[in-house]
């Protein structure tokens, strides 16, 4: 019998439609004459849902009874005794009710599709097996139910069913998911946007990864080699040398330009295991490739550039990062291309990076023109060759000396000087013109084995030889001085342009300048001191107090090199060094500008408050004051023939305006507090129902005016008493203040991770996202033209207070409009257990 097919619908989160898409797919195989049934769907009171079974063959549930409570489930011996087509099971990952024929509900879909049923189920991302710690991290909360991956990848095929997390909260909102009583809890806690919107990226990466398991056993089934390039995947070969480094940070650098790239590092080895790189610095190259999320792999070949390209096809890889060889020019030219070189030549269409580092001799250093055009190395190199090669030639051709090979012979020796010169110079061409001018003599001129010149033509030879020898020489000389002077043409305009770009950018200008002069003249150390001994930056070696290079920059600040070679700059590198200082003059300026500026922007946001303040003074504390001065002047002035009910009423007006200047100076005073970092606050555990409570109270707010969802299970949290109600009292009287009439403010608390939240919710006209934070600042009344109801700090007291008690205050949109101000703050329990209070 043929096994039935399993197709899954995965959702990021309840809510999604996966079940209503189910029953959707059931109906329209119904139409086609399949025959479905609906073995088992959890409809959790949404009418919509319910609705699409409407028409569909139901198999009646199975009803259990466990620890005394009446339970329904699937009934599997149904289902496979009505032996339907297809059976639509909801909720792959449910854990079946004690004395069902199997724990799991995913073990009866196993024995479904055993007997021949196709299977149509859904499952949310947080449900799979491998995603449950990382699932967990994102949401808090533990998943108890889950299922195999093995059994959700054994699906053909795997459908994501997506909505956008602000739809889904929407969704949420309007009472579509959830009953009306969990829907305040539901926003605050699992249903936040943070975790909707990383739940979904978790469903869509992990459906990524399927679908490119499945990519490549399709190539592999039909033997497609060739590089499919669907997503980014780098891979970077590692020799074990300390150039890895670079080159992994590199290839990550590369992956994080694209979603969903993939980082994988690779080393090959050979087979005889005699090339062995440093195992130290490769396992600390294999952490850093894992910290930074790709992975490690270790391969075996002895054709490195072969074993490169096969493993990045194997990957499917889409780009390879290389390092530039580590061998020198003598050693590449004797050993043919490096490994590089044969990976471009053999990647095809994977597109190859060569990327220079600090063992292939990357530093950027001027050239030197002054002294001889080839470098000292050069010119002993071509001693050991005329020292090396004349001896093995002269060998050679005495071993295959005869009486006509005269000429060949003074030819051979000819080469030798043209190849001496190309190598070392003048100097060295020379000395092997001289060397085999005299073997030719001693080996091949008669008389032989003497140093006797018997005919002038031999001389004449000797001098021959001297003379080709220096025309080589300065030919090979000069050719070497034109490379050298136009190389140094080249470094000295990347030099300008690096030093212009420097302090174009701005931040971080002054500390690249003085790495950049430092590695351009080749010293070994430098820095840049302020005229009162401050060091401003400083790359390389310390440098040393008896032998440096002083160079003034402005009349602030010194630049000091020390190195080998820093008595001996030249005119054109001083010239540069005159570039760099005044550069470095510049950046010194621009920073001093920078500060300013920043100082003057801190006057002036400092003069803007106190602007505010006194315009705000001026308005609102006007009012209570003249209102108070009034009455104690009505007071003074009617004397004894006041009446009683008036004096009551003028003594009632000048307590209620006195009552509410104490309080506007009381939260000027808060505000000043605040700034200066000087609140005092006193953390206790509180229990926020008495808080809520009690501000309640405060604000003389009834029933129809503030509706509360108080979760009774939430422990107290760590806070101050007073402050707490404080806060309550400004953010409540708010959200009253901006709600439409007859339209209660909802207050409801919960729990995640630690964490306490009180919602103050209201359905007035909101504020824009783009303006939350304007909320907090002092003396703004956002869409509330009332200026006789504060100093506008009511919010900003409130942020800082909250924030005193090392909480958030966090403004957020109410689905359905209106502003939802979320307090947050740590439980007194998990603030004990990391130590912040006793007991």
């Amino acid at each position: 019998m043929k096994r039935g097919r399993l197709r899954v619908l995965l959702g990021a989160a309840p809510g999604v439609g996966k079940t209503y898409e189910m029953l959707e797919e059931g109906r329209r195989l119904q139409d086609a004459g399949i025959d479905v049934v609906v073995a088992i769907v959890e409809t959790h009171g949404r009418a919509a849902t319910a609705a699409m079974t409407a028409g569909l063959p139901i198999v009646p549930r199975r009803r259990l009874e466990h620890r005394g409570v009446t339970l329904d489930e699937m009934d599997l011996e149904g289902v496979l005794a009505r032996a339907p087509r297809v059976a639509l099971v909801d909720e792959l990952a449910h854990t079946n009710v004690g004395g069902s024929r199997n724990e799991k509900r995913w073990q009866d879909v196993e024995e479904l599709r055993d007997a021949g049923i196709d299977v149509i189920t859904t499952v949310n991302v947080q449900h799979i097996e491998s995603l449950g710690d990382v699932v967990e991290q994102i949401t808090g909360v533990a998943q108890r139910e889950t299922v195999p991956d093995a059994v959700v990848r054994s699906a053909d095929p795997i459908e994501l069913v997506d909505l956008a997390p602000p739809s889904l909260r929407d969704r949420l909102a309007a009472g579509l998911v959830y009953p009306a009583e969990r829907i305040d809890a539901a926003l605050s806690n699992y249903f936040r946007l943070g975790n909707l919107t990383a739940l979904r990226e978790l469903a869509l990466l992990w459906l990524a990864d399927e679908v490119d398991s499945a990519l490549q056993d399709y190539r592999a089934e039909h033997g497609i080699r060739g590089t499919w390039q669907a997503r980014e995947r780098v891979v970077v070969a590692l020799t074990g040398g300390p150039e890895g480094e670079t080159l992994i940070r590199r290839g990550a650098r590369i992956v994080d330009r694209s979603a969903g790239g993939e980082l994988l590092a690779v080393h090959v080895s050979g087979q005889d295991g005699l090339r062995t790189a440093d195992p130290a610095a490769l396992a600390a190259q294999r952490a850093l490739v894992e910290s930074l999320g790709g992975s490690y792999h270790q391969v075996v070949g002895d054709d490195i550039p072969a074993a490169l390209v096969e493993f990045a096809r194997s990957v499917n890889a889409s780009q390879l990062v290389v390092g530039v060889s580590r061998r020198g020019r003598l050693a590449a030219a004797l050993s043919g291309p490096g490994i590089g070189a044969t990976v471009i030549r053999e990647s095809g269409d994977i597109d190859v990076h060569v990327v220079t580092h600090a063992a292939a001799g990357g530093r950027f250093t001027l050239p030197r023109v002054a002294g001889g055009a080839l470098s000292v190395r050069r010119r002993i190199l071509g001693f050991v060759v005329a020292l090396t090669g004349g001896p093995l030639l002269t060998w050679l051709l005495v071993a295959l000396q005869s009486p006509e090979s005269i000429t060949s012979d003074v030819l051979a020796y000819q080469l030798l000087v043209v190849v001496v010169a190309l190598v070392g110079g003048l100097w060295p061409a020379v000395f092997a013109a001289v060397m085999s001018g005299v073997t030719l003599d001693f080996f091949f001129v008669a008389p032989l084995y003497t140093v006797t010149v018997s005919d002038p033509l031999h001389a004449w030879a000797l001098i021959l030889y001297v003379v080709i020898a220096l025309l080589v020489s300065v030919i090979v000389d000069r050719a070497a001085r034109g490379t050298r002077s136009a190389r140094r043409a080249a470094a000295e305009a990347e030099l300008l342009a690096a030093v212009a770009g420097s302090v174009l950018r701005g931040d971080g200008s002054i500390p690249a300048l003085v790495a950049r002069a430092r590695e351009a003249f080749g010293m070994s150390g430098a820095r840049l001191v302020a005229s009162d001994g401050t060091v401003i930056a400083a790359d390389g070696e310390p440098v040393r107090d008896d032998r440096h290079l002083r160079v003034e920059v402005g009349r602030e600040a010194v630049l000091e090199l020390h190195g080998s070679e820093s008595e001996q700059l030249d005119g054109s590198e001083r010239r540069l060094l005159d570039v760099v200082v005044a550069q470095l003059a510049a950046a010194l300026e621009q920073a001093d500008l920078q500060r300013a500026a920043s100082s003057a922007s801190v006057l002036a946001e400092t003069d803007r408050v106190r602007s505010a303040l006194l315009s705000a003074a001026s308005h609102d504390l006007r009012r209570p004051l003249a209102a108070a001065v009034a009455a104690l002047g009505g007071l003074r002035a009617a004397g004894p023939a006041l009446d009683d009910a008036d004096r009551d009423e003028l003594l009632a007006t000048a307590d209620e305006s006195l009552g509410t200047l104490t309080s506007l100076v009381t939260d000027l005073l808060d505000v000043s507090r605040i700034e200066a970092g000087a609140l005092a606050v006193a953390l206790r555990p509180v229990d926020t129902a008495d808080a809520v409570l009690a501000a309640v109270d405060e604000l003389g707010l009834g029933p129809a005016a503030v509706e509360l969802a108080l979760d009774e299970a939430i422990g107290p949290v760590l806070a101050d008493a007073v402050l707490l109600q404080r806060v309550l009292v400004n953010v409540l009287a708010n959200a009253h203040r901006h709600s439409p009439a007859g339209t209660p403010v909802r207050i409801s608390t919960s729990s995640l991770g630690g964490q306490a939240q009180v919602r103050v919710i209201d359905h007035g006209p909101g504020i824009p996202p783009e303006r939350h934070g304007d909320v907090f600042t002092p003396f703004q009344r956002l869409g509330d033209t009332d200026n006789t109801t504060g100093l506008g700090l009511g919010l900003a007291l409130s942020k800082g207070f909250t924030e005193g008690m090392r909480g958030q205050l966090v403004p957020e949109q109410t689905p359905g409009g209106g502003l939802t101000m979320v307090i947050e703050l740590p439980l007194a329990s998990a603030a004990a257990q990391e130590g912040r209070i006793e007991g």
